[in-house]
């Protein structure tokens, strides 16, 4: 289980928080905080995996607190809650390695996404073995490829059908296979797979037939 710390200063939105993080598969709330130095304390105490952060705390600026955070001895990721739209604070969460940023208001289903994105990517740093250059390469490529927002046209409920296709079967699967359990068509099914291959979170190879051009079959790796 992912472990979480909801640190916002609004009782009621941190209370909707932990109900959408408790509604994830894979995840558990640790403890609620409800201003910085609440939140110090409780990382401290807690050792918590993940923060969803809120920037504007009572007592302090919610990135200052994560910068000093990175320095303590209990380091954890954090996907920032915001209503702050300002370049400024977009790009300082870049430099601080936030996973997410997600501007509120939002629903479930947009935390949902962002979450299993989140335990995706862990679990592929996690089970990184770095041997040469091309293994660095490609936990790199595959770590920012599971934040990328779907090209235009893709919907994420229909993503994580292919995805949940993928890998529910034990043998690779062609585009007309996954569009048949998902029920589309297979030039969309295509594309979905496409991208997943294109961020490296799906892997692809040629089975060749006796005639015609060789059939793509995607196997899920992300």
């Amino acid at each position: 289980m992912i472990r979480v710390l909801v640190v916002d200063d609004d009782f009621m939105v941190a209370r909707i928080h932990v109900g959408f993080v408790e509604r994830t598969e894979g995840f558990e709330v640790v403890g609620v905080a409800h201003s910085a130095a609440e939140a110090e304390e409780a990382v401290a105490r807690l050792r918590p995996d993940l923060l969803l952060l809120d920037l504007y705390l009572p007592d302090r600026y919610g990135l200052d607190l994560l910068a000093d955070l990175r320095g303590g001895p209990h380091t954890c990721d954090a996907i920032v809650i915001t209503a702050a739209k300002e370049s400024d604070s977009v790009r300082a969460a870049v430099r601080l390695g936030v996973a997410d940023y997600v501007l509120k208001p939002f629903g479930f289903a947009d935390l949902e996404e962002r979450l299993r994105r989140y335990a995706g990517q862990r679990s592929l740093l996690a089970r990184a073995e770095v041997v040469g250059q091309e293994d660095v390469d490609r936990v790199f490529l595959r770590a920012a490829g599971s934040a990328q927002p779907l090209p235009k046209g893709l919907s994420p409920e229909t993503a994580r059908l292919v995805e949940d296709a993928l890998k529910a079967s034990t043998d690779a699967l062609s585009a007309s296979e996954v569009a048949e359990s998902v029920g589309m068509s297979r030039v969309s099914a295509r594309r979905y797979l496409e991208h997943f291959k294109q961020v490296g979170r799906a892997d692809v190879a040629l089975r060749y037939g006796s005639t015609g051009r060789p059939e793509r079959r995607y196997r899920w790796v992300g």
